[in-house]
C-alpha cells in the first residue's frame, strides 16, 4: 500500500446541440439514478484513519520518477495517469477493504451491475453511427456501455487483484480495437469524446498495473485511439460548449495513454480557451468571452448562444438556460481535465478553478432549494443536475478551503451514484467523498 505517499505525492488537489446552431437541441440525456444510502448501514463504516488521498496532495513535477505517483513515460507522463494515479488507486483499494462509505457500497453495486458482470459480452461495430437525439443509434449505446464495462472491470481488478477482471477488461478493449473503423453522422465527435475518454481511463489502468495485456494488443488499441478517436476529438467545435469540453477530456486522456506530448499540450490549450468561454465570471466584462474562432462575436449572437440569458453573473454557464443536464456534462468534463492534468503536474486550478467553483455552487443551490432567481433564465430552468464530481469538490474544499456548501449538500443525496454511460462513472469509488472544508478560504478561487 502507498497511502503514506498521499502526503507527499505529486497529484493536484488536490453535450449536445447541432454544430453552428446556438439554440439547437440535439439528444436527450440519460436520466441519473438517484440512489439513497446511509453511512450506518450494516457492514459499512466511515473510516477516519485514511488520509484524504485527493485533497491532501499537491501537483506532481513535470516528470515523476520512482516513488512518485507511478512510472514515467517517454514524454514525461505519469502512469497510470488518466483521472487516477497509483496513489489514488491504492487509496480506493483501502477504502473498499475497510468498508468505508460510500466506496464499499459503490464498489459492490458496480461489480453486481451489467458493467461489472463477468459474463458481459462486447458488441463492437465497424461503423458507429450517431445522429442527433440518438437517431439513428447504430452502435452508440453499445460502444459507451462497453467502454464503461471495460473501465468497471479495470477498477475491480485494481481493488481485488483478481485477474479475471483484468482479462474481461482486456477482452472488451481488444474486441473494439479489432473492429471499429469510424464514427459517423451528426454526433460523431461527441460520441467519440464520450467513449474515448472512458476507453483511455480503462486502458491506462490495465496497461500500467501489471494486468498482463499483451503488447501486440496494446499497440492495436493505440492505433484505434490515434486513428479513430483523435481525429474526431481534436477538431475545434463551436456547438454548445459541453461538446468541446468532453472532446478535450478525451484528447487529454488519450494523449497521456499514447505518451503524445504534442497532442496533450494542444488539448490543454483548447481546454483553457473553452473553459473560460463556458462559465462566466464578472471579471470577464459585460459579456462572456467567446472561444477563439467562435462565429458568435456580436452582442445579440452571444446572448443567443447563451440561450437568451442577458444578465451575466458569476457561475452562469453557456448552457444553464438550456438545461441543467447538459450544463452538468460540461462541468463534469472540466473537473476531469483538471484531475488528469493535476496528476501530470499541471496545476490548472488557479486559472480554471474559480469558474468551476462558482458554477458548481450556483447550480447546486438551485438544484437543492428548487428556487431560481428571477434574473436567471426568466426564473425557470429545465433538466436535472446529476452527481457533482467529488474530485473537484475535494480540491476546492480541501486545498482552497472553499465551503462549497450547496455542492456538498447536493452530493449527499447522490453519494452512491454509479454511471450515466457518458462521462460520470463511480467517482465516489475512485475519489471518495468530498473533503471537509478546512483552513481559510482562498478568495482568488472560492465563490463569493
Amino acid at each position: 500500500m502507498r497511502l503514506s505517499l498521499a502526503l507527499v505525492l505529486t497529484v493536484l488537489i488536490a453535450v449536445s446541440g447541432c454544430a453552428q446552431n446556438p439554440v439547437g437541441v440535439d439528444r436527450a440525456i440519460a436520466e441519473p439514478k438517484a440512489e439513497q444510502s446511509s453511512a450506518s448501514e450494516p457492514g459499512v463504516t466511515r473510516s477516519s484513519d485514511l488520509p484524504d488521498a485527493v485533497s491532501e496532495v499537491r501537483p506532481a513535477p513535470a516528470e515523476a520518477g520512482p516513488g512518485g505517483s507511478g512510472s514515467s513515460g517517454g514524454a514525461g507522463f505519469v502512469h497510470p495517469g488518466v483521472f487516477v494515479d497509483q496513489v489514488l488507486l491504492d487509496a480506493m483499494e483501502s477504502r473498499v477493504a475497510q468498508g468505508e462509505h460510500p466506496a464499499r457500497q459503490v464498489f459492490d453495486e458496480m461489480t453486481a451491475s451489467e458493467w461489472g458482470a463477468l459474463d458481459h459480452r462486447a458488441e463492437p461495430r465497424n461503423v458507429v453511427e450517431c445522429g442527433a437525439h440518438q437517431v439513428p443509434d447504430h452502435g452508440c449505446t453499445e460502444e459507451r456501455r462497453d467502454a464503461h464495462a471495460a473501465y468497471a472491470q479495470a477498477l475491480a481488478w485494481s481493488v481485488t487483484g483478481d485477474q479475471v477482471h483484468a482479462r474481461k477488461s482486456i477482452e472488451i478493449m481488444n474486441a473494439w480495437s479489432a473492429t471499429i473503423r469510424e464514427h459517423t453522422n451528426t454526433n460523431a465527435r461527441l460520441q467519440a469524446a464520450w467513449a474515448g475518454a472512458v476507453w483511455a481511463r480503462a486502458a491506462e489502468i490495465i496497461r500500467h498495473t501489471g494486468a498482463g495485456w499483451p503488447e501486440t494488443d496494446v499497440e492495436r488499441f493505440e492505433r484505434m485511439l490515434r486513428d479513430v478517436y483523435l481525429p474526431q476529438v481534436t477538431e475545434r467545435s463551436y456547438a454548445n460548449g459541453n461538446w468541446e469540453l468532453a472532446m478535450t477530456e478525451a484528447a487529454v486522456g488519450i494523449a497521456v495513454f499514447l505518451d503524445d506530448r504534442e497532442v496533450y499540450d494542444r488539448a490543454v490549450s483548447v481546454f483553457h480557451d473553452r473553459a473560460r468561454a463556458y462559465v462566466y465570471l464578472e471579471s470577464d466584462g459585460v459579456l462572456p468571452r467567446e472561444a477563439s474562432g467562435s462565429p458568435y462575436d456580436k452582442e445579440h449572437e452571444i446572448i443567443a448562444f447563451w440561450q437568451g440569458q442577458d444578465d451575466f453573473r458569476d457561475g452562469v454557464a453557456q448552457e444553464t438556460c438550456r438545461d441543467f443536464s447538459h450544463t452538468g456534462l460540461g462541468l463534469t468534463a472540466m473537473s476531469h481535465v483538471l484531475m488528469t492534468t493535476a496528476v501530470q503536474g499541471d496545476d490548472l486550478y488557479p486559472r480554471v478553478g474559480p469558474r468551476l467553483a462558482a458554477a458548481l455552487e450556483l447550480h447546486a443551490e438551485i438544484a437543492v432549494t428548487g428556487e431560481v432567481p428571477s434574473w436567471l433564465c426568466g426564473g425557470s430552468v429545465d433538466g436535472r443536475l446529476e452527481y457533482l464530481p467529488s474530485a473537484a469538490l475535494s480540491v476546492l474544499a480541501g486545498r482552497f478551503g472553499c465551503s462549497m456548501t450547496w455542492s456538498r449538500r447536493h452530493d449527499e443525496s447522490w453519494s452512491t451514484f454509479g454511471t450515466n454511460e457518458l462521462l460520470t462513472a463511480w467517482e465516489p469509488l475512485t475519489h471518495g467523498a468530498p473533503a471537509t472544508p478546512r483552513g481559510s478560504a482562498d478568495s482568488s478561487v472560492c465563490p463569493r
